[in-house]
């Protein structure tokens, strides 16, 4: 009978350890600020460092084009449209995720809709400006520009952007 008491014993501690572990657990996570902050600080670093790159690429660009004066204002508008509104930050996508929770399925097909028809906008007008600067290149340019400005993307690969 010792045995099976020493077992009762032993699975009352273990039991007592895992329930305050939580409990510390939990403690911290709420003196932290919960969840929010150090996602949005790492949304925001890779933000910064996606945009830092895409910046980097574009003087790049510029640079290996030798672009004259006359092309410089299609330049300035094929830069600013592959700039602009190219990543939804992540307290919008934390915004819409929680507006997503409280819609039934048919509200979720509309707004999918409506958002694959705000993306399909924003990609017809950087196509425009990407075909407006590229009829302003010379055949060389055209050339350097085909290779450079649009690399194939390696998913998951270093320097797939390189």
């Amino acid at each position: 009978m010792k045995s099976k008491l020493g077992s009762f014993a032993t699975r009352a501690v273990l039991a007592g350890v895992i329930a305050g572990s939580g409990i510390l657990a939990a403690s911290a996570w709420a003196t932290s600020g919960g969840p929010g902050t150090d996602a949005s600080r790492c949304t925001q670093k890779v933000e910064a460092a996606w945009q830092a790159k895409r910046s980097a690429h574009l003087a790049n660009l510029k640079e290996k084009l030798a672009l004259a004066p006359t092309q410089e204002a299609a330049w300035n508008a094929f830069a600013a449209s592959s700039q602009s509104g190219a990543r939804e930050k992540g307290m919008a996508r934390a915004a819409r995720r929680d507006a997503f929770a409280s819609m039934n399925t048919l509200e979720r097909l509309d707004r999918m809709q409506a958002l694959a028809q705000a993306r399909q906008a924003r990609m017809a007008a950087r196509a425009e400006a990407i075909r407006t600067f590229y009829v302003q290149l010379t055949p060389a340019q055209q050339a350097v520009f085909d290779t450079e400005a649009m690399p194939r993307h390696r998913h998951g690969r270093p320097g797939s952007m390189s």
